[in-house]
């Protein structure tokens, strides 16, 4: 039974990490509940496959937005099942180390740690995304090198310029891919009068979004709910439409990138320049956000090796270190 477990806590998926063993579950953020009698009817995969499809009284939701908990009894629920199935139990005094976004408030950050403590864990440390994605990444960060980490969320965007263990400049906004495909929704109510759900805007984006133009592009139709009329219909969207339907979310992502690279010292831009910028999360699976990023600073945007697990790995890689994690409300100084 794993006894020492990183969580990274995703908008849209949360990873378990066991000691030892490595990545153990990867499920998405989604929890099912009968809001008549209370009862989970689902957590993850199972659940994700009933947003938008089940009956009134049946709710597909992602207790996680932008990065921090909404609700806290249904959060902590899907906490408990998903660490469950990894094999923990109240009686097995589990240490977990937690990732969070570093753009959530200190009450935030509490609600987190309460919730994974009452889902069964016996103590639990919380390290910030960027921190966590540049260890996962095998970057040098605890030697006198600039490293620049780009972390493209679910529910938020995070950059930051870490050197010798610590953070130089951090960039955070709410701003993720789920921000990406609410766009894409917006657009086709606008211009298409036509209502679709997150999931066909996710596959929409995952078909045919990009960032910047690519060689090779496609087409997507998609279908749904007519707006005057109320019945089914089907309209076919072009790359270049989604790309420019998307094109304010994803500016403000790279907005949010060049701006921590302009607080960068000389010394450390200069390590940037050499050794490039490290993408990491789903959103930075986006086709052309690495080509869109290098146009916006200039410099060359490496994607990790593993970017869906690289926050996951950082965190595991610290466990062997627990206590000399800060617990809440103390600095990494202390």
């Amino acid at each position: 039974m794993p006894r020492d477990l990183a969580i990274d806590l995703g908008t849209a998926n949360t990873l378990v990490y066991a000691r030892g063993q490595g990545v153990v579950l990867n499920e998405p953020s989604v929890i099912a509940l009968n809001t008549i009698t209370k009862e989970v009817l689902a957590v993850g995969r199972n659940a994700s496959r009933m947003i938008g499809r089940t009956p009134s009284y049946i709710v597909a939701v992602r207790p996680l937005r932008e990065g921090a908990i909404t609700d806290f009894d249904i959060t902590q629920n899907m906490i408990r099942i998903l660490l469950e199935q990894v094999g923990v139990s109240r009686i097995s005094r589990t240490r977990v180390v937690v990732c969070v976004p570093s753009a959530i408030t200190l009450v935030e950050r509490r609600a987190v740690t309460e919730a994974v403590k009452r889902a069964g864990a016996s103590d639990a440390r919380l390290i910030e995304q960027p921190l966590a994605a540049a260890i996962g990444a095998e970057l040098p960060i605890n030697k006198p090198i600039g490293s620049m980490i780009v972390d493209i969320g679910g529910g938020t965007t995070e950059s930051a310029l870490l050197s010798i263990g610590g953070v130089v400049a951090l960039e955070a906004i709410r701003v993720g891919s789920f921000d990406i495909d609410d766009a894409i929704r917006r657009y086709l109510h606008d211009e298409h009068n036509l209502a679709i759900g997150e999931p066909t805007a996710e596959e929409a984006k995952r078909i045919a979004g990009s960032a910047a133009a690519t060689r090779y592009e496609t087409g997507v139709i998609v279908k749904g709910r007519e707006l005057v009329s109320g019945m089914p219909r089907t309209a076919s969207l072009t790359a270049e439409e989604i790309r420019y339907a998307i094109d304010e979310t994803v500016s403000a992502m790279v907005d949010s990138a060049v701006s921590c690279l302009s607080q960068s010292p000389p010394e450390l831009a200069q390590d940037i320049i050499l050794n490039g910028i490290h993408l990491v999360g789903g959103g930075g699976l986006l086709r052309g956000m690495d080509l869109r990023l290098a146009r916006a600073t200039s410099v060359q945007v490496k994607r990790v090796e593993a970017p869906l697990e690289a926050v996951v790995l950082g965190a595991g890689k610290c466990l062997k270190n627990f206590d000399s994690i800060p617990v809440l409300g103390e600095s990494w100084d202390n």
